[in-house]
């Protein structure tokens, strides 16, 4: 099969190549999907788990990619719950082999059903943003109708979902990005808009909830933003400022069939819009993470035409 490989972390999507590579087995447990679409995540190549698996030994060249749609192939000893021919898209698991490739060997309980309208691309651009979102509001923020909650990177893939879903929770969002950003982020839902490089962002003040995909100083600066016993929630790594009487939570996410299967039907309902910014074929993938131009959306990869 044709798969995207990376064999020197250094290097970064720089050092992507498109290989030939022999198609995965199925394990206890496991499905065999032919992947049609394929998500990426620059910050996996950081992740220790692309290296290494589960022993910590040396797995390069590795495969990366942890976003999928496809439909399933074969089944493993023991698999239940999903049947060969079946839609699916989800996540696969960090430390084995990834969805840059024709096809792929993933634990069923990481795939939910694919409804037949909805397309492969969207279903691979909504899994790891939509859980993310979702887990980072609900699970660890706990978002109660009527809360404030402010947005950090508001037009990129995980904070467009992150704006649509508290929106629709019945939060009031402010969301915050680059100048450019401004009027994507107010058509996702936000409210309020924080200009990052020329507004005050200390002006905000008083909200239940900060949602923080940026880290660093702007992770720092806005535990002061959160009224008492609010929630500051990051996917960019531990703070070491902390909301006054409240909480500081990072987290990874982990894939949830139930929860998948949440935002898929509120992709099919119209409520959540996915954030794609290019697509491109497998062959096309090296050049298209390593992009000439910004690009605040997602790059999904159409494996299958």
């Amino acid at each position: 099969m044709k798969a995207i490989v990376v064999t020197d972390q250094a290097a970064g999507t720089a050092g992507m190549k498109l290989v030939e590579r022999p198609k995965p087995q199925a394990a206890i447990n496991d499905v065999i999907v032919q992947v049609h679409a394929s998500g990426f995540t620059s910050g996996e190549l950081t992740w220790p788990s692309t290296w290494t698996d589960r022993l910590d030994r040396d797995r390069s060249p590795t495969i990366p990619g942890q976003e999928l749609a496809g439909v399933v192939t074969a089944l493993g000893y023991g698999t239940t719950g999903l049947s060969v021919g079946q839609r699916v898209f989800g996540l696969s698991d960090s430390y084995r082999s990834g969805t840059l490739a024709e096809y792929v060997a993933v634990e069923a309980r990481n795939l939910a059903p694919l409804p037949g309208d909805v397309e492969f691309s969207v279903g691979a651009a909504v899994a790891m943003p939509g859980l993310t979102a979702w887990q980072g509001l609900f699970v660890h923020g706990r978002l109660q109708a009527g809360q404030s909650v402010l947005v950090h990177g508001a037009a990129g893939a995980v904070g467009s979902m992150v704006t649509q879903l508290a929106r629709e929770a019945g939060a009031y969002v402010i969301g915050t990005g680059r100048p450019a950003d401004r009027q994507k982020a107010l058509d996702f839902g936000a409210r309020e808009f924080v200009d990052l490089e020329n507004d005050d962002l200390e002006g905000v003040g008083g909200v239940h909830l900060v949602f923080d995909v940026i880290g660093g100083d702007i992770g720092k600066r806005s535990a002061a933003l959160v009224r008492t016993g609010g929630t500051l929630v990051s996917i960019a790594g531990p703070t070491e400022a902390r909301p006054a009487n409240g909480l500081a939570i990072d987290f990874v996410l982990v894939s949830d069939r139930v929860q998948l299967s949440e935002i898929i039907q509120r992709v099919r309902d119209g409520r959540l819009r996915t954030n794609i910014g290019n697509i491109a074929t497998l062959d096309e993938a090296v050049a298209a993470f390593n992009p000439t131009r910004r690009n605040s959306g997602k790059t999904i990869i159409r494996v299958r035409p």
